[in-house]
């Protein structure tokens, strides 16, 4: 009887054992569902300079950078990050004077685009992350391709919303802060102050777009009243004016795609009038494989047309930078 005991409970502690390595292994292998994704809100010091960012997915996963445009932060990326973060390690950082990460006064800090790449870049070093697709919109894209002429190597793939690289897609839009680039005046500076205005935010995500009822009005709430807090007018107005120092680099920016032609996909909302579809199709000149999409939406793609963007990104990813 004793020897029967035993034989049964060895047999009950290796069925247990092969279950529990089964369920493990299944675990391992099968990808969370969106709705098991949690994304982590840190903040990161990094050159003195405390940085918020979002993160989300597995620790050993290949990298997404996801750089933030104008007016906003990384919460334009909500809704984007739980599509990819099952299987890719996904990383939003906001910018100094956007989200949550710290807005030192404009006179004692310098709200530059050299800056923030820098800044961009030592936090991914500080998280580790030395290789990295990126997706860059609006301010993203001078940020992102800045770190490319930095770290060329380490780009493994782009992902191009609405950002700029090239002069065709500086169109009207841009004269008024073009004529501030060229004298800094303090007449040309307050003539810009429209651009952090509600009726100027709330354009930026409802223009180009066919069903409004698709937007949340959550969105211009959320970036005015960061726009509104005391000393961020100044802090938007010198990084319109330091935008100008990007346009001379768009030559060292086509040359990297040129020479490095990193995998690129371009999702462009073809109605938006601060950067419009003139400036997707020059991409193709310097990376004749990209993939280009114009979609029938505005500046803010991601909110009208996630549901067409979310695969087509987390496709593009599949082919591009996952582990065979």
């Amino acid at each position: 009887m004793t020897r029967r005991k035993l034989a049964l409970a060895a047999a009950i502690a290796l069925l247990t054992g092969f279950v529990k390595a089964s369920i493990g292994t299944a675990c391992a292998q099968t990808p969370l569902s969106a709705t098991e994704i949690v994304t982590h809100y840190q903040t990161a010091t990094i050159d003195g300079s405390s940085l918020f960012y979002r993160e989300a997915g597995p620790a050993a996963g290949p990298v997404v950078l996801l750089l933030h445009g104008f007016p906003t932060s990384s919460h334009m990326f909500r809704n984007l990050i739980p599509a990819l973060a099952d299987h890719y390690r996904v990383i939003a950082p906001d910018y100094p004077g956007f989200g949550q990460s710290a807005a030192p006064d404009h006179a004692q800090f310098a709200y530059t685009f050299a800056h923030y790449a820098s800044l961009v870049d030592g936090l991914l070093q500080h998280l580790g992350a030395t290789r990295y697709a990126m997706y860059v919109m609006d301010y993203g894209a001078p940020v992102g391709y800045r770190l490319a002429l930095l770290h060329p190597e380490r780009v493994a793939a782009l992902i191009v919303q609405n950002g700029n690289a090239y002069a065709e897609g500086l169109g009207a839009f841009w004269d008024p802060i073009k004529a501030y680039w060229a004298d800094g005046s303090d007449a040309h500076r307050r003539a810009l102050d429209v651009l952090v205005a509600p009726e100027t935010t709330k354009f930026q995500y409802t223009d180009g777009v066919s069903d409004v009822s698709r937007i949340s009005p959550d969105n211009w709430v959320h970036d005015q009243a960061l726009l509104d807090r005391p000393g961020n007018r100044d802090i938007q107005l010198d990084l319109f004016h330091d935008y100008g120092t990007n346009v001379p680099l768009y030559p060292e920016f086509q040359a990297f795609f040129r020479k490095d032609q990193p995998p690129t996909l371009i999702v462009w909302g073809k109605n938006d009038k601060i950067f419009p579809a003139a400036g997707a199709g020059p991409y193709l000149r310097d990376l004749p494989k990209a993939e280009l999409h114009l979609l029938d939406t505005g500046h803010f793609a991601l909110e009208d047309k996630l549901d067409v963007m979310a695969p087509m990104i987390r496709d593009f990813l599949d082919r591009s930078i996952a582990p065979k």
